[in-house]
């Protein structure tokens, strides 16, 4: 087994079901099991002298409860993950579980396809954390299993507002003259029409992005004129 193999121990009370999960665990490719506890006292033991980085712990034991032990994993900052295999159905282990920071949570008996799943994601999980020096939201998403998917811009906006056209609207005002723009003078600038043009910058000023004002001139009708956010009308 490669040295770069994810190391795990495993701590169940039932021998049998203790090597089930041994043959399952060896039989994902990424991982070797590299002890076997049958009670929560050598299962602490072992956890300091073999420094594990992922426990395939039981729940309950004839020496105590599964808990105990991550939280007393927790308490030393042992780096170590967890995936809690339990017949445990009551919604109270889970919260707890959950509040300690376990990887998973697989209800007995264990389906080898459900297990194989939680061993890859773990896979995926450490080697992108080892990958990344910097995060952004949709990556800590996916490491969090998050089945939200990040917005972005286009899913924002309304029906009939394209995200480069918005973009290259808002350019026309990095340098916009005192006396602001029309939705005639952008349309012209960008070679779209004034019904389109008026139609994002009124999206802008219902955004924030721009104010409008009307501006009266001697001859003529008022014009509606587009102004930059900072210009105060």
């Amino acid at each position: 087994m490669s040295g770069d193999a994810v190391r795990v121990l495993i701590i169940e009370d039932d021998e049998r079901i203790s090597e089930i999960h041994r043959r399952l665990t060896e039989k994902v490719p990424g991982f070797e099991v590299v002890g076997m506890a049958h009670n929560l006292a050598h299962g602490q033991e072992m956890c300091e002298v073999l420094e594990p980085d992922l426990l395939l712990l039981d729940l309950y034991f004839p020496d105590g409860y599964g808990i105990d032990l991550l939280q007393a994993l927790r308490g030393r900052m042992q780096e170590v993950d967890l995936i809690l295999i339990t017949a445990a159905r009551e919604v109270g282990p889970l919260k707890e579980a959950l509040r300690g920071g376990v990887f998973d949570y697989i209800l007995k008996p264990v389906i080898f396809s459900r297990f194989q799943e939680s061993l890859e994601k773990y896979l995926q999980y450490r080697s992108r954390l080892a990958e990344e020096k910097e995060l952004q939201q949709q990556e800590v998403d996916h490491l969090m299993g998050s089945p939200r998917r990040s917005k972005t811009i286009s899913d924002e906006l309304p029906k009939g507002i394209d995200p480069l056209t918005l973009k290259k609207v808002l350019g026309v005002f990095i340098n916009a003259p005192e006396e602001g723009l029309g939705a005639e003078e952008v349309g012209s600038i960008l070679g779209v029409s004034r019904t389109t043009a008026r139609r994002y910058l009124e999206y802008m000023v219902s955004g924030g992005l721009l104010v409008a004002d009307l501006v009266y001139r001697k001859i003529g009708r008022p014009e509606r004129k587009y102004f930059p956010r900072r210009r105060q009308v």
